[in-house]
Order: C-alpha cells, then structure tokens, then sequence
C-alpha cells in the first residue's frame, strides 16, 4: 500500500502554499517521517539543476520543489516536479519532462498534444515517491477552484484525484476577503475533492487573533471545514518561485533595506527588470547581507545613485536584450563606472553579439549586437545545457580576491567564447577590469565571490563596510517552526493516518 498524501492547495496564488509545504516538510521530517515533496506541474523560470529520477545525468524542476526536498532532508530529483512549464514570452512556454526540455508550445498546443504524457509523467513520479517515503507532500498551483481548468488541472484536480490525497486549504489574509475566498472555493470544487478537504490554513495575518474568531467560528459552522491554523505575516527567507513577488516591469522596488544600516553606509545593487527575467533568487543572498539593498530596475530608469549592477538571468535573453537597447538602458550600462556582473543569460547581453538568435528569439533575427561590454561572442543551439556543478573559483575584475571551491548550477542553451583581451573565469565566463560574467547560477550563494563583488562596490562607492553580521536562519528551520507553531499538526496527520 502506497503512502498517503497531503495537497496544499491554495485559493490564488501567492497565498503561501510554498512556504506551507516547505514547513511541513521539514516539520514531519523532524519527527522521523520520511518525506517527499512533489509538484505534478509547476510554472516558473526560477528553476534547479537536480538529478533526473531515472539517474541518466540531470534535469530541471522549480526552485520550490528543491528548497521543498532539502527541508524533507532529501536529494532532490526530477520526480518532485516532473513537468515544468517554463513562459518564454508571446504566449509559448518551454515544456520540460522529467527534468528535459521536449518543445516550445502554446497552452492550447500543450493542451491538446502533450498534456495526456504530461500526466502520465506525474504519475508515474508519484508512484516512485509514494512507494518510498512515508507521506508525500504535494503543492498544488495558484488557485484549485479555477473552474475553466478542472477538467485538465495537473497539479490540483488531477493530483487530488490520482492520489486521493487529503487537501489543506491555504488563504491569504493580507489581501483581503480571506473567508469569501475559502468558501467560494470550496463551493467551486467539483463534488468529489470537497469531501478530501481535512481543513484550512489562514496566512499572513497580522495583529489581535481574538478579533478573527468569531469569522473562524462562523466559517466552520457554515462549511464543516476546521481552520487548523492562522499563521502570522513572517517570511523565513526561503526563495521566491515566481516573478509575482517582484516589482512589475515598469515599476522600481528595493529589497534588504530594513537591515537597520544608515544609508551612507550602505551601497545599492541595481538589477535591470528584465521583461523575462529568470532565476533571480541569485540576488537574495546579496539582499541579506547587511548594508546591501537590491533594487530592481525598470528599464527606463537611470543608474543614479547605483553602485553596483548585476543583469540577471533571462528566459529569452535575445528579446530582453531588444528590450533593454529599446529603452536605452545600454547606454546607461556603457556610462557606469562600477562594477558590473552577468549571471547565464545577464553575461550573454554583456558580449558583442549573439549568433544563431532565431533559436530563442521571436523577432526573427539570427545575429544580435551584444551590449559590448564583453569581449565574447555567444552562439546560440538547441541543445540545453542542465547540471550541477562544483568548481575551483579563481575571481578576476570585479571579483576579484575570490577562489576556492564554490557550488552551483548551469541551465543555458547555447556557449559563449573570448575573442578578446579577458580573464578566463570558471562557468565558461570571463572578466575584464570592472565587468565579469559567468554561467554558474547561486554564484552568490557562495561566500567569497559575494564577498569580492561586496568588497569591490564599496571600493568603487568610496564606503566602507558596515563591521556587522547578520544572524542568518535557516530559513527551513524558520518555515519549521511558523507552521509547527500556529498548526493543529497532530490533527492533520491523524487525518491521513500517520503516527
């Protein structure tokens, strides 16, 4: 007999599901369970390099799915996220299985030629999962109650219903009509799933819970449903899956400002917004250093007040470049003077041209002039590049006084090679005196580059750097102990039969 599972599902998205099942990962794993983590389909291009399940090399899954498997204290493999759906702009989202990109399609292509394999897919990963691990916690996506989707919703209907899971309900607050929002889903549900819901989470609250009882009592009273729990507004620090959390692309945000440093003694990293900007929780560990803010930057803006840039990673690097020179953000890049990085598709824009663009491109160019800052030339095929990699990092330029071993991930298509006067840098990078590139994605995530980059902007900035430390939680121990403390656990569990 298979393991049971638990389907966070949730009312919209961005209500919390991710940080829920990230909790209860590491939280039933602290009390000797064996856990998976899965989600049937994901959408995001924040994605990881993790070993595919049939163990033939490595694939990609969402970045919850793998911060999800290292709070289950998990290796991390394909099955926990088998189909990933990664948006590529003008309506086409790469399709990747078991951790492999099969095609480009329209959700209406995807639909109707590849969704019936995608299922299978995600069958199958479950079944591997359950057969091994205790429980299996699975996260649904955005809302479970969007009737236009329930005949072909892989990652709430269809998962439900193949694992005849037991669903958490997870409601945000914050935004305002958290208890219409729980009833008009559960009243959207088709008739079968209703009966699975063993309860429901509230998010994000803030202030006197005495005030929220009786819209608790009242609720249970209408619908049958337990709330389980009300969790506080908190953020354990755990990366962000999708671009919701950032600003939109014609707006200005700044992250890591609350850090209680004064500004004259802190420096400010700008990242350009990319209209297609991926994997961008490369910056979080910049953001949580103190006296460091991240501020992302919409393309029309200037570098003013900028003392550092990184360009982020792209999903269409050709596009966003366009983009980018459309705004005239290149010639704010061409007149800065501090130190600049490129992580994967951000150290392509950085090159003097990029070849063989109608591989990724939709505006039907085939060679596109880079911003120049780099001499390297980047080809583009349609053979991805997906791993985990471990190397000796020697830095130069802009990180320069970094070495040692650092760990990190590689998802490109296409490689990039010196044709001019650069140091050679590990991740088929390259540096030059104020700019540096590379393919390794989590480069900060490493302390001495961080380190070299930080030392190297306060350098530039004329600062100097703030002699604090911030107390870095783990940030799976944090989302532990938020849900563990404000969650009727033992209810939960007994719900799906496990001791």
């Amino acid at each position: 007999m298979t393991s049971p599972t638990l389907l966070v599902a949730g009312t919209a998205s961005h209500v919390g599901k991710s940080t829920v099942t990230a909790g209860l990962c590491r939280l039933l794993a602290r009390r000797g369970l064996d856990v998976a983590p899965y989600k049937a389909q994901n959408m995001s291009n924040n994605a990881r390099a993790v070993a595919r399940a049939d163990g033939d090399g490595f694939g990609e899954i969402g970045v919850s799915q793998y911060v999800q498997a290292r709070a289950a204290g998990v290796s991390p493999t394909t099955d926990h996220n088998p189909v990933l759906l990664k948006p590529h702009g003008d309506g086409h989202s790469q399709l990747v299985v078991q951790g492999r990109a099969v095609g480009e399609n329209t959700a209406s292509d995807y639909y109707e030629n590849h969704w019936e394999d995608a299922r299978d897919a995600a069958l199958t990963s479950h079944r591997r999962l359950a057969d091994a691990a205790d429980i299996v916690v699975a996260e649904g996506a955005g809302s479970i109650a969007e009737i236009n989707l329930h005949h072909r919703d892989l990652a709430n209907v269809e998962t439900a219903r193949f694992t005849d899971a037991r669903i958490l309900l997870v409601a945000d607050i914050e935004r305002g009509g958290v208890f219409a929002s729980l009833v008009g889903t559960l009243e959207l549900l088709p008739d079968d799933l209703r009966e699975q819901v063993v309860g429901a989470v509230i998010t994000k609250f803030r202030g006197d819970q005495t005030i929220l009882e009786p819209g608790l009592d009242a609720f249970e009273a209408r619908t049958g449903v337990p709330v389980l729990g009300v969790l506080p507004y908190d953020d354990p620090g755990l990366p962000e899956e999708d671009s919701l959390s950032l600003p939109a692309a014609g707006e200005r945000a700044t992250v890591g400002d609350d850090d209680g440093i004064e500004a004259n003694e802190a420096v400010t990293i700008g990242v350009p917004r990319l209209p297609r900007i991926s994997n961008f929780a490369d910056l979080d560990p910049l953001a949580a250093t103190p006296g460091v803010r991240v501020s992302y930057l919409p393309l029309g803006a200037t570098l003013d007040g900028i003392d550092g840039v990184v360009l982020p990673g792209s999903k269409n690097t050709v596009d966003d470049l366009l983009a980018l020179r459309d705004a005239g953000f290149d010639t704010e890049l061409a007149a800065f003077d501090g130190p600049l990085v490129g992580l994967c598709g951000g150290y392509q824009l950085l090159g003097e041209r990029i070849e063989n663009a109608g591989v990724e491109s939709t505006q039907g160019v085939e060679t596109v002039e880079g911003l120049g800052l780099l001499p390297v030339v980047t080809r583009f095929s349609t053979e991805k590049r997906v791993e985990a990699v471990s190397v000796e990092f020697d830095g130069a330029g802009p990180l320069v006084g970094s070495t040692g071993r650092i760990d990190g991930y590689e998802i490109h298509m296409g490689r990039s090679r010196v044709v001019g006067d650069a140091t050679a840098l590990a991740g088929d990078g390259a540096a030059t005196d104020r700019v540096a590139g590379t393919y390794i994605h989590d480069l900060f995530a490493n302390r001495s580059p961080r380190e070299a980059f930080l030392d190297a902007v306060y350098r530039s900035a004329g600062r100097e750097r703030p002699e604090v430390e911030r107390a870095h939680a783990d940030p799976y121990e944090h989302a532990a102990d938020l849900v563990g403390d404000n969650v009727d656990i033992d209810h939960l569990l007994d719900t799906l039969g496990v001791a």
